[in-house]
C-alpha cells in the first residue's frame, strides 16, 4: 500500500449529498477528495450515483419519450394534428437516455476538475482516525486521512427474499433498460419508482398490474391529492391494487406467476412477462465501516448522526439516503452543502418542514408541509383554499385541465403550512410554497403577489386567494 495521502476532506460517495458535499467544499478553500465505487455501461467510473446513473435523471429521460408517445394516440388529436400510426423504437428511446445520463456523468468529473476535487475509483471504507481505505477498481489500494470526513453512501433497492432480481424480476435499473415494451408489467409498490416507470411502459402499451400493501393510495400525501391522481391513473389503464400482501413469486416459461392476497384476504395470482419490485431502498451501509471507528448505524442501517449531520465521532459526519430523513436527491444536496459550510466554520443548516415532494407522473404529483390529516391528527387549527385546474385558462388551453392546488393555512396567523398540488408541471409550482414557507409567509402574502396570465401559477394565487374565501374565478 502506498503512504497516506493527506487532504481536509474525504467524500466517501459522488452522489448527490457527495458531489456537493465535495465541490462545496473545494470552493471553500479544503483540500478534498472523493471517492466512488460506480461503473457506467461502458465499465468507466460514472460519478453521480443512482439519481444520475439509474434514478432520477434517467427515469425522466424516459417520462418524458414516453409521455410525447403517449400524446400521440391520446392528446394530439384536440389540436387537431393527426398522422399514420405512431411506432415507438424502444431500443433508441433507451439510447437517447443512456446518452443524458453519459453527458451529467461527465458533467461531475468536469466539475471535479475545475474545483480542484480530486477522485478516487474504488471502495471506500473508514477506519478508525479518521482514514479512509480505498480499494480501487484496479486492485490497488490507497490511504486517505482528513481531518474530515463525510460519508455518503446513498442507498440500494430492497430485495424481497422471495423475488430475487434476475432476468424476469427487476428492479428500478432493470426497469429503465428493457429492450422492449413487456406485454405485461407487474409492479410491487405503489410508490414514486413504482408509479413513474409503472407509467413509462402503460404509455408504450404494457398492461401494468401495481400492487400496494397500504389501504390508502399515497398515504404520504394529501388524501384528496391522493383521491384525483388515482383517478387519473385509472383512465390511462393502470391498474392500481390496495391493501395487497404479496407472498411468493416464480419463474415460468408464461411468465412471472405472482401469488398474492387482496384486501379481503383472499388469495389471487397473476402472470406477468416483467416483474418490477418497488418497495423501497435501504442505506447502502454494508461494509462501509471497519470495526473501531465508533460511528453507530441504527436498525435500518442508516448512519446514526444528529441534526448538524454528525456522527459523534469527532470530523466523520454523513449525509443523504445513508442517513435520516427522505431519501431525496435534493435532500441530500442541502445536507451535503450545509456539512461543508460547517466544516469551513460557517452556519449550515437544513429545514426538513420545507423539503418538497414530486413524483413525476402525469400529471404530477407535488407538496411541502403539512398535509389536512396530519394537521388535524396534530390539533392545529386550519383554513383550507383550493382551485382546479379546469377553471385555470393556460392549463385549459394546454389541454391538461386534470388536478388542483390547495394551500393550508394556520386559522390565526395565516402562515402557510402546507401546499399540495396535482397536476401538469406542478413539479416547479410546489416551490412557490416551499419559498412562502421558508419566509414565513401567510397565504394573504401569497394572494396579494401578481401573478402572470395566463399562467399555471395563477392556480397558486387563486387557492391563496380561496383560503380567505376571496377567490375571484370560483365559488367560495
Amino acid at each position: 500500500m502506498s503512504e497516506q495521502q493527506q487532504f481536509d476532506v474525504v467524500v466517501i460517495g459522488a452522489g448527490p449529498a457527495g458531489y456537493h458535499a465535495a465541490i462545496r467544499a473545494a470552493q471553500l478553500g479544503l483540500k478534498t477528495a472523493c471517492i466512488d465505487a460506480a461503473l457506467g455501461k461502458d465499465g468507466k467510473p460514472a460519478l453521480g450515483g443512482t439519481c444520475l446513473r439509474v434514478g432520477c435523471i434517467p427515469s425522466k429521460a424516459l417520462l418524458d419519450s414516453s409521455r410525447q408517445f403517449w400524446n400521440m394516440g391520446h392528446l394530439f388529436d384536440q389540436h387537431g394534428i393527426s398522422f399514420d400510426k405512431p411506432a415507438i423504437d424502444v431500443k433508441k428511446m433507451v439510447a437517447r437516455k443512456d446518452g443524458i445520463v453519459k453527458q451529467f456523468t461527465g458533467g461531475i468529473a468536469a466539475l471535479f476538475k475545475a474545483n480542484k476535487v480530486t477522485p478516487f475509483y474504488g471502495f471506500g471504507q473508514l477506519q478508525p482516525g479518521n482514514v479512509v481505505k480505498v480499494k480501487q477498481h484496479d486492485g490497488s489500494e490507497v490511504e486517505l486521512k482528513a481531518a474530515n470526513v463525510i460519508i455518503a453512501a446513498g442507498s440500494d433497492s430492497i430485495e424481497l427474499p422471495f423475488a430475487k432480481f434476475g432476468e424476469h424480476i427487476i428492479d428500478n435499473v432493470g426497469a429503465l433498460d428493457l429492450q422492449d415494451v413487456p406485454k405485461r408489467l407487474g409492479v410491487i409498490g405503489a410508490g414514486v419508482i413504482g408509479l413513474e416507470l409503472g407509467s413509462v411502459w402503460n404509455r408504450l402499451g404494457s398492461q401494468v398490474t401495481i400492487l400496494e400493501g397500504l389501504p390508502n393510495f399515497l398515504a404520504a400525501a394529501d388524501a384528496e391529492v391522493g383521491k384525483v391522481a388515482a383517478r387519473e391513473f385509472k383512465k390511462q389503464g393502470l391498474d392500481i391494487k390496495l391493501g395487497c400482501k404479496v407472498s411468493g413469486t416464480e419463474v415460468k416459461k408464461d411468465g412471472v406467476h405472482v401469488a398474492y392476497t387482496d384486501d379481503k384476504g383472499a388469495a389471487q395470482e397473476i402472470v406477468v412477462d416483467k416483474l418490477l419490485v418497488a418497495v423501497g431502498r435501504r442505506a447502502a451501509t454494508k461494509g462501509l465501516l471497519a470495526d473501531g471507528t465508533g460511528v453507530q448505524l441504527n436498525e435500518r442501517g442508516q448512519v446514526v448522526v444528529d441534526e448538524h449531520c454528525h456522527t459523534g465521532v469527532d470530523g466523520v459526519w454523513a449525509v443523504g439516503d445513508c442517513v435520516r430523513g427522505p431519501m431525496l436527491a435534493h435532500k441530500g444536496f442541502e445536507e451535503g452543502i450545509a456539512v461543508a459550510e460547517l466544516i469551513a466554520g460557517l452556519p449550515g443548516h437544513v429545514n426538513f418542514d420545507t423539503i418538497p415532494w414530486v413524483i413525476y407522473t402525469e400529471p404530477e404529483i407535488a407538496w411541502v408541509g403539512k398535509t389536512e390529516e396530519q394537521l388535524k391528527a396534530e390539533g392545529i387549527p386550519y383554513k383550507a383554499g383550493s382551485f382546479p385546474f379546469a377553471a385555470v385558462g393556460r392549463a385549459v388551453a394546454m389541454a391538461e385541465p386534470a388536478g388542483f392546488v390547495k394551500v393550508l393555512a394556520h386559522a390565526e396567523t395565516d402562515t402557510i403550512l402546507g401546499m399540495h398540488l396535482v397536476g401538469a408541471n406542478v413539479s416547479e409550482l410546489v416551490h412557490e410554497g416551499v419559498l412562502a414557507m421558508e419566509f414565513k409567509g401567510s397565504a394573504d402574502d401569497l394572494a396579494r403577489i401578481c401573478h402572470a396570465h395566463p399562467s399555471l401559477s395563477e392556480a397558486v394565487h387563486d387557492a391563496a386567494m380561496a383560503v380567505h374565501k376571496r377567490s375571484i374565478h370560483k365559488a367560495n
